[in-house]
């Protein structure tokens, strides 16, 4: 059971970063409004919202990857590297103007679940 659930919250949690880089991708100001820093629509962010696509599609995939090719410690050290991410994501929210409750009820919140999932996947 144990071993179901830590590799069903990998695929979640990773099929949800491809989802967020791809409308990163596809959709970057509205994405940007969504992590908690808007970008101007007539600024120079296109770049910057691009590069945070690609990452979190990578990752996403990347993660994908391991869970299926690789073995639980494998995905563990991943999602424990990863969970770097929002960690530093909330950082960002916070040091530029956005609100408390997306900072940590998105992003903290996030990094708890992925060290969750390290957590459970390193017990499988």
């Amino acid at each position: 059971m144990l071993t179901t659930i830590a590799y069903g919250l990998a695929i979640v949690l990773n099929v949800f970063v491809v989802y967020i880089g791809a409308r990163f991708l596809l959709a970057p100001h509205a994405s940007a409004a969504g992590y908690g820093v808007p970008a101007k629509k007539d600024g120079d962010a296109a770049p910057y919202l691009t590069v945070k696509g690609i990452r979190d599609l990578s990752y996403g995939i990347l993660g994908l990857a391991l869970v299926a090719f690789a073995d639980a410690r494998a995905v563990a050290w991943f999602m424990l590297v990863v969970a770097l991410n929002p960690l530093v994501d909330t950082a960002i929210v916070l040091r530029h103007g956005g609100t408390k409750a997306t900072a940590f009820g998105v992003h903290f919140a996030t990094a708890v679940v992925v060290l969750i999932n390290a957590a459970l996947l390193f017990a499988v």
